[in-house]
């Protein structure tokens, strides 16, 4: 495929990082279909995976004719394809498409009449129509790999901001539990000094009924005397119990505290982590967007 003339649609910016932009060239060239060699162009057509890029470009050639691509050997030819953009007319088109180091290379002729091919020499009007046709499938396929990649950076982005708000959220409700843990344990150790009061009560009732009972004799005024000292017991045994709650609040309390306190400061690490991530993520995303932006401005 003899090279006879080179313009360069697209080109080289500064870009540092993987996956840097390349340019699109589109170029005055020669496409061998079987023995015949035809006048023509190609267009390289940067990042592209190839089956992908051959589905969209055999779907475009075919896009508003009932004729069908035929492939031989890698050479596509169609019959009375209609392209707008180029011709009313319908016209026939011989195209192949190259693997070439990180990108592909489409060529292609377009013939509109027998033996009449659309090139630069002829000076047909349809020629910079043709480059652009050529131009604006490269340009589209590039746009849609810098979409995937930039996306996907995105997303990485995305899920470090969510994985902050995550810590942050976590960082929250543990201080949250430390004030309502320390809520718990002002209220319960009240409740202790109140029930150890109603002990105090209870127990000097206890011991003076029991001494009263020891000296009364037996008939319906002691039975009274015992059911007064069991109700006394009641109280006493509901008194230790609240105590004995109190006091197992506040020990889980005061764990959960304990436990707070010493994930807090390791929560707080991996929010720094996460930040520092988020803000080399955001250049690395920023430079894939930045990649998009200038692909489409093409």
């Amino acid at each position: 495929m003899k090279l006879k003339f080179t313009l360069i649609i697209l080109g080289i910016f500064p870009f540092l990082g993987i996956n840097a932009q390349k340019p699109i060239t589109i170029s005055d060239d020669t496409l061998q279909i079987g023995k015949s060699v035809l006048p023509g162009m190609s267009v390289t057509i940067p990042e592209v995976d190839y089956d992908k890029a051959l589905k969209t470009w055999i779907r475009d050639l075919q896009s508003g004719t009932k004729s069908k691509v035929v492939t031989d050997n890698g050479e596509m030819s169609i019959f009375g394809a209609k392209i707008k953009s180029i011709s009313s007319n319908q016209i026939n088109v011989y195209s192949k498409i190259v693997r070439l180091d990180s990108m592909l290379q489409l060529f292609a002729s377009f013939e509109t009449k027998k033996d009449q091919y659309i090139e630069r020499s002829s000076g047909e009007p349809e020629y910079a129509k043709a480059q652009d046709f050529l131009k604006e499938f490269a340009k589209n396929q590039y746009i849609e790999v810098a979409k995937g990649q930039a996306d996907a950076e995105e997303k990485k982005l995305k899920d470090l901001q969510k994985e902050l708000s995550s810590l942050e959220n976590e960082k929250s409700k543990m201080q949250k539990g430390i004030q309502s843990d320390n809520g718990t344990i002002a209220s319960e150790k009240e409740n202790i000094i109140l029930m150890n009061n109603e002990l105090n009560t209870v127990n000097t009732a206890l011991l003076e009924q029991n001494n009263l009972l020891a000296t009364m004799e037996e008939g319906p005024a002691k039975k009274e005397q015992a059911v007064q000292i069991k109700d006394l017991e009641k109280r006493k045994k509901k008194a230790q119990n609240s105590i004995e709650s109190s006091q197992k609040k506040i020990n889980k309390s005061d764990s959960d505290i304990n436990q707070a306190t010493g994930d807090i400061p390791r929560n707080e690490r991996m929010q720094e982590k996460v930040r520092e991530q988020i803000i080399q993520q955001e250049a690395v995303y920023q430079k894939y967007a930045d990649k998009l932006k200038r692909i489409k401005s093409y």
